[in-house]
């Protein structure tokens, strides 16, 4: 519930540790995104002026803009290694493979070890189906495990496409690298021979790569497949329905299941030698992309795309790391190119209206939601990602209800969908119905005892209404004990303390939230109030200038300018806490 669809549906991809993804990852804080120009304005500018707008596009993950900038940038100083790599870099992850390619052949020619630029020509002599030549820029690229790796699964498939299966399992047997390497290993060597149709060899490589991950997605679809044709039907739905155990309902799972149950036999994952390079380079993608190593992970899925561009999985990756990016607007072309006939574009579809809403076109999100749930009123995903647009913009009537379409829609509660009554237990209590959202909350509760955010939102409501305060602070202090480093629930217990006249201990706790979230307006006024009551003047007329200047919300600002003015005045309602979700922190939002 607190993940995007597409991200549900990727986790489950990744192949490799986390450590490694350090490999391929870059830190920066971006600048003021650069504008993008037309040609005939770029060619106004000068080399330094584009250069330093490139730069700046490209600290923004701005591909396209980046890419403009650079090649303008490149023309007036064509020698430029710097400019030409940083060039070929932007263009690849804007997607313009071929273009990539031209700009790779300078490089490769002052630097003939350049992986990413090898990568490239590779690649794109594997799609032109010229598998020697692939070979060849390959095998000079600079060696590094991430790069060998690589190398070493598009060189199998080269071999493959020069018709030589056995060399090509030879050749990754011989790989040698982390432990990591395995399951790539044995799961490409499966996919090889199973391709090449010597099946009785591809099980035991397939089996192996199970038994390293039974979790991961793309070696329960390979075996499964393969046992659908070499084993019984049983077999083949029994490793489906054990990852249907851990991830319920994913598209692909739930669409091979459904073809073994009507009696087919399942074809082999890899039909061509470019899908099996496609596959290898969106599993690194992928897992680079989500792991830190956004870079390189959009130009791995950019070039299994190019190989292979309706590769659903691969066209998820690209819009779930640009979301992840808060790039929405990038996502969405994305999410727009995941054929119709994938057992994935339903989800791409709700990931489509949540990308809308957050570039201000809610009501095109909203229309495209209720189409959704038009067609499959039961579908509990279109409904959650329908009423989560509804609590953010404040549609709190309307969001509880949505919400009840939803709990309607579940037949057995269970503890997975906490979520829901939670949400809808907030939108009751932004609606003035404190009866109704004190129920959910409790549901939540039982359905997940000791879940912080619920025992934070429930505890302090109750302090807040004047009742079961004992029970209330006890709630507010577990979550902090099992999330002491979120600002905003120990927010809620300092302004809790407050709320029980208790301003000395509520001034630490304040003090504590604002270390935590400095950037929220609600808590920085919170210590305010807090440091007024204890006489602390200044500081608290500071605060509030603080919260002033963080940009509240309309009604809050206009009570914090009056403090600022009067002071906090006996006797005064002061603002109101928000015991809320966390915003965007690490269970998402």
């Amino acid at each position: 519930m607190f993940r995007s669809a597409a991200g549900l549906l990727l986790a489950a991809s990744a192949l490799f540790p986390t450590a490694i993804a350090a490999q391929g990852s870059t830190a920066s804080t971006p600048p003021a995104p650069a504008p993008y120009l037309s040609p005939q304005e770029l060619a106004r500018i000068s080399p330094a002026g584009t250069y330093l707008a490139a730069r700046a596009a490209g600290l923004q993950k701005d591909a396209a803009a980046a890419s403009a900038y650079y090649r303008a940038a490149l023309r007036a100083d064509p020698r430029n290694f710097e400019l030409l790599s940083n060039a070929f870099l932007s263009v690849l992850i804007d997607g313009d493979v071929d273009e990539a390619v031209r700009i790779a052949e300078r490089i490769v020619q002052i630097n003939k070890t350049h992986r990413i630029a090898r990568l490239a020509l590779g690649v794109q002599a594997i799609k032109r189906k010229q598998f020697q030549n692939a070979r060849q820029q390959l095998a000079q690229s600079v060696r590094d495990p991430i790069t060998d790796l690589t190398s070493g699964l598009l060189t199998a498939w080269s071999q493959v496409g020069s018709g030589d299966p056995k060399a090509a399992v030879a050749t990754i047997d011989k790989m040698q690298g982390p432990d990591w390497y395995s399951i790539f290993k044995d799961l490409h060597s499966g996919l090889i021979l199973d391709m090449a149709g010597r099946s009785k060899e591809a099980g035991p490589y397939l089996q192996k790569a199970h038994q390293v991950d039974p979790n991961a997605l793309r070696t329960v679809e390979a075996l499964g497949r393969w046992t659908s044709r070499n084993g019984t039907q049983e077999e083949a739905l029994k490793v489906f329905e054990a990852f249907d155990k851990l991830l319920p309902r994913h598209p692909l799972i739930v669409d091979s299941m459904d073809e073994i149950k009507a009696g087919q036999k399942l074809s082999p994952m890899i039909d061509s030698v470019q899908a099996g390079a496609a596959e290898a380079l969106h599993g690194l993608g992928a897992s680079l992309g989500r792991q830190g190593g956004e870079d390189l992970g959009l130009v791995y899925l950019q070039l299994a795309v190019y190989l292979q561009p309706k590769h659903a999985l691969a066209l998820l990756s690209l819009a779930d790391i640009y979301e992840n990016l808060k790039k929405p607007e990038v996502a969405i072309k994305f999410y727009e190119r995941i054929p119709q006939d994938s057992p994935l574009r339903r989800n791409a579809d709700i990931q489509l209206a949540v990308n809308y809403d957050a570039i201000e076109r809610t009501d095109d999100a909203k229309a495209a939601l209720n189409k959704l749930i038009a067609a499959n009123p039961q579908d509990l995903e279109a409904i959650v990602a329908l009423g989560n647009i509804l609590r953010v913009r404040k549609s709190f009537a309307e969001c509880a209800q949505v919400y009840g379409q939803a709990i309607a829609a579940i037949k057995t509660p269970e503890k997975s969908n906490w979520p829901v009554f939670y949400y809808r237990g907030m939108c009751h209590e932004r609606a003035k119905d404190w009866d109704k959202a004190e129920a959910d909350f409790k549901k939540a509760l039982e359905l997940f005892p000791e879940q912080p955010y619920v025992l934070n939102y429930l505890g302090y409501s109750w302090v807040d209404h004047g009742k079961n305060l004992d029970e209330g602070m006890k709630m507010i202090r577990r979550a902090v004990e099992q999330r002491p480093d979120d600002g905003y629930i120990v927010d809620s217990l300092g302004w809790a303390h407050y709320r029980l006249g208790e301003f000395e201990e509520a001034t630490k706790h304040l003090e504590r939230a604002v270390e935590l979230k400095p950037e929220d307006p609600t808590i920085n006024d919170h210590l305010g109030d807090a440091y007024w009551k204890v006489g602390r003047i200044l500081e608290a007329r500071f605060q509030w200038s603080h919260a002033r200047d963080l940009k509240p919300e309309p009604d809050e600002l206009k009570k914090i300018e009056e403090k600022l003015k009067s002071g906090l005045v006996e006797g005064e309602t002061p603002s109101s806490a928000k015991a809320e979700e966390p915003k965007k922190n690490g269970d998402g939002g």
